[in-house]
């Protein structure tokens, strides 16, 4: 399989790998996601883009009845990993976050969550992308999510 990344991933036409083989990956590596109850789901990936699912889940709340911070941070890290296995294939497995910055804009109600990420720079060692969090209904921008991943040297 070539894992050759795009020059620019935004002019790329589609994703190199799809959701059904992206979600396989993913079940069996990280299963925390996935189908059957798991905490994240998968929606779409495409190039240079994803969009995941945080169910509505006691577990996710804190007290005083809001989705917690690290729930919400979870949700944006994996978003941007998926973005980057659709954009640059298996070799990127081992891709790992080096930062993350995280802006709390609204506070969440319980109920399910959605992210948005798109990669802003795929380079050689490092990619950038950025996530919006939104209520479910995506009326509500939640949180906006910096985020850069380190890829393995064998990644391209």
């Amino acid at each position: 399989m070539n894992h050759r990344r795009p020059d620019n991933p935004s002019a790329a036409s589609a994703a190199l790998l799809p959701l059904d083989r992206v979600s396989a990956l993913m079940k069996e590596h990280f299963p925390q996601v996935g189908d059957g109850g798991k905490l994240i789901l998968i929606d779409e990936v495409g190039p240079s883009h994803a969009a995941l699912r945080l169910p509505e889940s006691q577990e996710h709340l804190r007290p005083g009845g809001t989705v917690s911070g690290p729930a919400m941070v979870m949700l944006a890290d994996v978003a941007v990993y998926v973005a980057i296995l659709a954009t640059l294939g298996e070799g990127a497995l081992q891709a790992v976050t080096t930062s993350l910055n995280v802006n709390f804009l609204k506070r969440p109600k319980p109920g399910t969550l959605r992210a948005k990420a798109t990669l802003l720079k795929v380079g050689k060692r490092l990619v950038v992308g950025e996530v919006a969090i939104f209520d479910d209904d995506q009326s509500t921008l939640l949180a906006h999510v910096t985020a850069t991943y380190a890829l393995p040297d064998y990644c391209g």
